[in-house]
């Protein structure tokens, strides 16, 4: 089976992922979607993250109506930082017939040349890369790149995370089951 690994913090996890995530299935031969929740990206900085196991109940909550999409823990139990390599490697082991490839935005690419062996990841797996304001997208650095042009929204966790603290509406940002949880739950407040 042909996985589309889409890892992130998604704290929380909003309809600009769901829309991302969708485009991939539509625009590409991926069967699934996994959301790899990452406990902490090294590349971030992770005081203003929630609870790794609140942001894993959120993404099931986002995506629990949609077959095709799928939550992952793995990460959790892996050292930490988390690296993608690691989880690829990992993932293969655990699932030898599944075919995995990374979906990252066009911003987190420019940095692909810091990841832990990029140079394995350019050459081993495909990378779905959607196109992001500002961010020119290097093809040459592989023949495994595609370069989606994905439905773009200027929404991000830190601006819903800042609404909530504010005590502003988030509504529409999030899809319903998770802007209850994170209303009961008190989260980011």
């Amino acid at each position: 089976m042909k996985i589309a690994l889409y890892f992130g913090s998604f704290n929380p996890i909003h309809i600009g992922h769901l829309l991302i995530a969708n485009h991939v299935m539509n625009e590409t031969d991926a069967e699934q979607i996994w959301f790899v929740v990452s406990p902490h990206n090294p590349l971030k900085e992770s005081a203003s993250l929630l609870n790794e196991h609140q942001r894993l109940h959120l993404v099931r909550l986002a995506i629990e109506e949609e077959a095709k999409f799928q939550v992952s823990n793995i990460e959790f139990g892996m050292p930490r930082p988390s690296y993608t390599i690691d989880t690829l490697t990992f993932l293969e082991e655990k699932y030898p017939k599944h075919e995995f490839s990374v979906i990252l935005g066009g911003d987190s690419f420019q940095n692909i040349t810091k990841w832990k062996n990029h140079k394995t990841l350019l050459e081993k797996y495909n990378l779905l890369v959607y196109q992001r304001p500002g961010f020119d997208i290097d093809t040459s650095l592989s023949d495994k790149i595609k370069v989606l042009d994905a439905p773009l929204l200027e929404i991000s966790s830190t601006r819903i995370r800042k609404l909530i603290k504010e005590k502003k509406s988030y509504r529409y940002l999030v899809t319903d089951p998770v802007l209850k949880e994170i209303e009961a739950g008190g989260y980011y407040r």
